[in-house]
């Protein structure tokens, strides 16, 4: 959702280019099918689909890890939740500061998202202003910037903001464990349905029955 509505402001703002990482998460498949409608939708032609082999390898979450549930959001306490990849949107921008060295690309955006997230320690502001300086020090002409633009937002402001701009919300997934229908109660179900609740908009996507009928 956060992604989705950051291409619609890249394709608004710029000749964007989308970048698509998959990982072996459990979602994979539909997340690919998500990337392919959301570019065909805000006609993104320029795009870069890539396989990173080594989070799936390196485990340790339960997004890459069958042995690990993914729990429901009531079941989440302090801490940093099992759903965090290790490390996973260094991977990401690694391969999108990559591709933007090659097309002369001046911006990467990213949809990062502090308030109302799962504390995930790869999306505090901190990370990227420090990550924007390897990135400076380590690419050939080191202009390439790193941008947040949601990155202080609230989920419910991202929801609003999303539609105003024409995100196309049908064609995004959020569900951690689901291809079909979103489960609902994992925590990016649940963050995105109080998002959408909070901005006073229905959730497009379809969800499991019984707890749609709930939320």
């Amino acid at each position: 959702m956060d992604s989705c509505v950051c291409a619609a402001l890249a394709a608004r703002d710029h000749d964007a280019a989308a970048v698509h990482v998959s990982y072996g998460q459990r979602t994979e498949e539909r997340e690919r099918r998500a990337f392919e409608g959301i570019c065909d939708r805000l006609v993104i032609r320029d795009r870069l689909v890539v396989r990173n082999e080594a989070l799936r390898a390196i485990g340790g979450s339960a997004l890459t890890d069958a042995n690990i549930s993914v729990p429901e959001s009531h079941a989440i306490g302090g801490g940093v939740p099992v759903t965090y990849v290790p490390f996973r949107n260094a991977h990401f921008l690694a391969v999108a500061v990559s591709w933007a060295e090659v097309l002369g690309a001046g911006k990467v955006y990213i949809g990062a998202v502090e308030p109302d997230s799962s504390g995930y320690p790869d999306c505090r502001p901190a990370y990227y202003r420090a990550f924007n300086e390897v990135v400076r020090t380590g690419t050939k002409e080191g202009d390439i910037q790193i941008v947040t633009p949601l990155i202080a937002m609230r989920k419910a402001e991202i929801v609003t903001l999303g539609l105003e701009i024409g995100a196309p919300f049908d064609l995004t997934w959020s569900c951690y464990q689901r291809e079909d229908r979103a489960c609902g109660v994992c925590d990016s179900c649940m963050l995105r349905l109080r998002a959408f609740r909070e901005a006073g908009a229905e959730d497009p996507i379809p969800y499991v029955e019984a707890v749609a009928r709930l939320s």
